[in-house]
């Protein structure tokens, strides 16, 4: 196996490089978005492409979200692969017509005559003091559209080869981002490479207890299990990377080993993507089980502005320890 050089980048310079690689490779790739331009985002995830690529291929659009996917939609079916860039999760249900009734639709509609492969990248997730309308995590609404892959990376490795992936496929995607997790740092490789959807992460071996999660609560549960392996109680971790398609298999491995199950996401736990992951887990593996399956999520209100009321909301890995002391 041919042994590949690495580099240490943080987890926004990470996604700009996918971008700027895939625009290179292929010149049907543009952006298109809000504040993406001269300045690069408002995290910063552009910079430099707009100088390098020019304005025809970073499009940068007055404030509608409804246009951009339409637009990216339009230009989708014309043949081209567009990233539209959503700045902040909360804002996508200003688009939800164009996606949900055009985007997902279109190839199913034209009997597999068109593709429509549209990336659509946005910024999710609380715990920076964005306030009710700047920090919602709404993964579960896009899980419910056929039609529409959804990938949600934790790590700069992940979230680097999985956007390439992303755009590189046929199907429209929707690519989930969380700002706390930007200026986090890994090593990935100089060389091309692709993570592909729909393919978990056993980011942790263990024997007693399985924990699934996704995004920046990966990292909580990475603590969690350093934590329950001082008390003697060896966890598994999994990181399910893409929500759509969801990788069955591995999570099915996982919980034959271990018998014990615990779903995580900073999401609100009502209707969220652990409720599913359960039921699938009760139907499929429901022999193999010593307890119900848990979840955990987020308190079920408006994220608060407030610091200390923020951090309330959403688990964390000394919520996730006890969680497991008691499956266990």
């Amino acid at each position: 196996m041919k042994t590949m050089n690495m580099k240490k980048i943080t987890y926004v310079q990470a996604i700009t490089e996918a971008l700027r690689e895939e625009m290179l490779r292929d010149e049907r790739v543009f952006l298109i978005g809000e504040d993406i331009g001269r300045t690069g985002g408002v995290f910063g995830a552009t910079r430099g492409l707009w100088e390098q690529f020019g304005p025809q291929r970073v499009r940068q659009t007055p404030i509608s979200e409804n246009t951009i996917i339409g637009v990216a939609t339009g230009a989708a079916m014309m043949g081209f692969r567009p990233v539209a860039e959503i700045m902040y999760f909360s804002f996508i249900t200003l688009a939800m017509d164009q996606i949900y009734n055009q985007l997902v639709k279109l190839r199913y509609l034209s009997n597999g005559t068109l593709t429509v492969p549209v990336v659509i990248r946005t910024q999710g997730g609380g715990g920076r003091g964005k306030g009710p309308q700047h920090s919602d995590s709404l993964e579960a609404w896009f899980c419910h559209m056929p039609g529409l892959k959804v990938a949600i990376p934790s790590t700069p490795y992940d979230a680097k080869g999985m956007l390439k992936a992303a755009i590189r496929d046929d199907n429209p995607v929707l690519f989930i981002e969380n700002a706390i997790l930007y200026n986090l740092k890994g090593e990935i490789p100089e060389e091309d490479y692709l993570v592909p959807l729909g393919k978990a992460n056993l980011v942790r071996e263990g024997t007693d207890v399985t924990i699934l999660a996704y995004s920046r609560m990966v990292h909580e549960a990475l603590k969690a299990a350093e934590t329950l392996s001082e008390l003697g109680i060896s966890a598994e971790v999994i990181d399910l990377r893409t929500l759509v398609p969801l990788d069955m298999d591995t999570i099915l491995q996982s919980c034959k080993k271990t018998g014990r199950v615990l779903v995580v996401h900073e999401a609100y736990r009502r209707g969220g993507v652990g409720a599913e992951i359960a039921a699938l887990i009760m139907e499929k593996a429901f022999d193999y089980l010593d307890a119900p399956v848990a979840r955990l999520g987020g308190h079920e209100v408006p994220i608060p502005f407030s610091k200390p009321l923020e951090e309330a909301v959403f688990p964390n890995a000394g919520i996730i320890v006890e969680s497991c002391r008691k499956l266990v």
